[in-house]
């Protein structure tokens, strides 16, 4: 076991969820523990932001001294999503999009009840993490990029 390695990719998929399934790559892990090391990662930060996530909205509002734009490009991107797909949607687009960091403070500012934000960011997730990591070694054109 390659405890090491293992962390490497959980605090990279943590980050930026991309990041995990090349890290496994560059590192040799076989496509399974990549697979679950990334998941991992992604669902260790995102119960983490979920549990300490309503502490942290409050300071952020308490400090901010200007009142953010109500109608900026991103929040009205972040609305549609949330119109049109909810929760599942806000999942999906998080290794995408938002990162798990992102995604997870999108559905507490939409006060999603914890329990269903952890599951379908589960399932999000591990779907995810099979189809990075299976492109990043599966797909030889893919690889040649990364490694050249």
């Amino acid at each position: 076991m390659q405890w090491g390695a293992y962390f490497a990719v959980m605090a990279a998929s943590s980050i930026k969820f991309v990041a995990g399934p090349l890290t496994g790559f560059g590192l040799g892990l076989s496509m399974l523990e990549t697979i679950v090391c990334t998941w991992v990662g992604m669902m260790f930060t995102v119960t983490v932001m979920l549990t300490i996530g309503r502490f942290l909205v409050q300071q952020i509002a308490r400090i901010r001294i200007q009142k953010p734009k109500l109608f900026s490009g991103r929040v009205r991107y972040a609305v549609s999503i949330w119109q049109r797909f909810g929760i599942k949607g806000i999942a999906v687009m998080t290794p995408l999009l938002f990162t798990p960091i992102g995604g997870s403070l999108l559905a507490l500012s939409f006060k999603v009840p914890t329990p269903r934000v952890l599951f379908f960011m589960a399932i999000s997730g591990i779907f995810w993490s099979i189809v990075f990591t299976v492109l990043f070694y599966q797909l030889t054109f893919v690889r040649d990029l990364i490694i050249h």
